[in-house]
């Protein structure tokens, strides 16, 4: 029989630990939903439900013309899953270009573009705004989706990515004749496949999360994402907690099914930095 270490068994007893602080309130969240809100005030430390009901999620999905979950929710997975195709395009066509392209001035655009990482995002809401509205995108998604398309982190990770994958390839490719964008498509894409994984995942679920943009530019609440929508259910049913409770679990299931069936691939992006070249 194999003995288990100190550390690792302080490791385990930590990890459970963290799992525990994690895991419970999100099962009294979810217990919570099936629950009377007579019974939530009076009996509020009690986990499991006296009396089970569902109607939460009726009245919250079905029954609330002034707070649509469900025409939010639909919202937010348009905007989300447009963005994260757009993101992946551009960031791709980015990288390959900082990376595999030669032209004059590449590295001094690169460095400034980012040197644009240092300012924080709060500073362009106001100009960013003034562009949307000229543009007469507001309450469109048009402007939850093309400001978040060619985020700077996502174009560094992905040329850095690429840095890693040896140019013998190109050169090889292009005496067979290959046109560059045939490297691009059938050698390069490929290859950095699990790098586009990583940057959809953390496109979508950032896009699905994100409260303050929306915010500002959504006042119609037909077209706002879920995100922000749950401040005005918050806002409803202010003493209401089951109903509350319920739109904010319905608007974690997405990242958490995303995240359940592609766990694999988070797991290997915080390893992502192994395998590539500076």
């Amino acid at each position: 029989m194999k003995k288990i270490s100190v550390s690792k068994m302080i490791s385990f007893i930590f990890l459970l630990f963290m799992a525990f602080i994690w895991l419970v309130p999100l099962l009294y969240t979810f217990l919570t939903t099936f629950k009377n809100e007579s019974d939530i005030q009076s009996n509020p430390f009690t986990i499991l439900p006296i009396n089970w009901v569902i109607g939460n999620y009726q009245d919250v999905l079905f029954e609330n013309t002034s707070a649509p979950v469900a025409k939010w929710f639909m919202n937010s997975l348009i905007i989300s899953v447009s963005q994260t195709v757009l993101v992946l395009v551009i960031v791709s066509l980015a990288g390959y270009g900082y990376s595999r392209m030669k032209f004059k001035g590449r590295d001094a655009i690169f460095v400034f573009l980012m040197a644009t990482m240092m300012f924080p995002a709060v500073v362009n809401l106001i100009p960013l705004y003034k562009i949307i509205d000229t543009l007469g995108w507001v309450n469109s998604y048009f402007a939850a989706i093309v400001p978040g398309a060619a985020g700077v982190f996502n174009i560094f990770l992905v040329r850095q990515f690429m840095q890693g994958i040896p140019k013998d390839f190109d050169e090889s490719a292009r005496v067979d004749g290959a046109s560059e964008f045939q490297i691009f498509t059938k050698l390069i894409l490929p290859l950095i496949r699990p790098v586009l994984t990583v940057v959809a995942l953390f496109t979508f679920t950032g896009s699905w999360n994100d409260f303050l943009w929306p915010s500002i530019v959504f006042n119609d609440i037909e077209k706002m994402p879920i995100t922000p929508g749950l401040q005005l259910l918050q806002g409803m049913y202010a003493l209401d907690i089951a109903h509350a409770l319920t739109g904010a679990l319905i608007a974690i299931v997405p990242t958490f099914i995303l995240y359940l069936f592609t766990q694999k691939y988070f797991m290997e992006s915080l390893s992502l930095s192994s395998g590539v070249k500076g």
